[in-house]
């Protein structure tokens, strides 16, 4: 008859045994390896059918496995394709693969899902059914940066500018993306408000809590728009980026931006007979902004 300290042992050899036998299933999946992960979950299914992580690890060595490699033709694949990758695999990867594997491992298949998707055209109507939004998720920059310059007057949509933006943001970092930034708070403020956690930038994310708390207005997300005329108030020193982004007339938050780069340009030259216009058209645009730049002027000369 087994001994307490016998049973106790049995017991600990279970409970490795089941540990051991699952480790074998991650280390095949972080290996890629579809057969050898096929084998080793057949072994753990036997064994431990009610094991909690099969369902997890069913889907991932499922994606492993050889499947249909050929072009997406259609926008409505491509939805459930992201989709099933988004609500199946994604909860999958983060039920059992560990933390610091689990970026690397789901940007492959990012990757594939974009490569199937690169022939399908933009829609306007479903602007994420196209292949730069997989590839900015695979964290491949280049490609997608390439897909979107293939869009035509992509800088005029606000979803491939902001696919844009972020690759800009990726590849050359803040200051080089600074002009992208501000036409994409101009033609959509929301894009930009929702970019900005994406890109996680402390830096930007302090301006724009400065903003938050400063600027005089409602609140409205669509006052996000004003945030670059705002930022040549509160740091003058990016006029010369603001002054690289594509002007768009019919924005006030845009005529705003670059009369206040001329506004610092005619303070620079000494001009005070131009500067009384150009003050008097700022605060025709935005007479709260106006008053920010004022106040500014007055701590500036004390």
């Amino acid at each position: 008859m087994p001994t307490q300290q016998t049973m106790q042992q049995l017991d600990i050899f279970a409970d490795s045994r089941d540990v051991m036998l699952r480790n074998d299933v991650l280390e095949q999946l972080q290996r890629r390896d579809a057969m050898a992960a096929r084998t080793a979950l057949e072994y753990l299914t036997r064994e431990y059918p009610d094991d909690g992580a099969l369902p997890a690890m069913n889907v991932l060595v499922r994606e492993l496995e050889p499947g249909s490699e050929v072009p997406i033709a259609d926008h409505a694949t491509l939805v459930r394709g992201r989709r099933y990758l988004e609500d199946q695999v994604v909860p999958a990867a983060r039920r059992v693969l560990p933390a610091l594997a689990i970026h690397a491992w789901m940007a492959l298949r990012w990757r594939s899902l974009a490569e199937r998707a690169a022939t399908l055209t933009f829609r306007s109507a479903e602007p994420e059914s196209h292949a730069a939004p997989l590839w900015l998720q695979a964290g491949e920059w280049a490609a997608a940066r390439d897909a979107v310059e293939a869009i035509e007057s992509w800088w005029r949509l606000p979803a491939p500018l902001a696919w844009m933006t972020e690759s800009r943001y990726r590849t050359d970092g803040l200051d080089a993306a600074w002009t992208l930034l501000a036409e994409l708070a101009w033609l959509s403020p929301a894009r930009f408000a929702a970019l900005l956690p994406i890109l996680g930038d402390a830096s930007l994310d302090a301006l724009r809590r400065r903003f938050d708390a400063d600027f005089p207005g409602t609140g409205e997300v669509d006052e996000y728009a004003w945030l670059p005329a705002w930022l040549l108030v509160v740091k003058p020193a990016l006029a010369a980026r603001l002054g690289e982004a594509r002007v768009q007339r019919d924005q006030a938050a845009s005529r705003a931006t670059a009369l206040l780069g001329e506004i610092l340009r005619r303070e620079h030259e000494g001009d005070q007979h131009e500067l009384v216009g150009l003050r008097q058209q700022l605060s025709g645009l935005h007479a709260g902004l106006f008053d920010a730049y004022m106040a500014a002027r007055k701590v500036q000369h004390r």
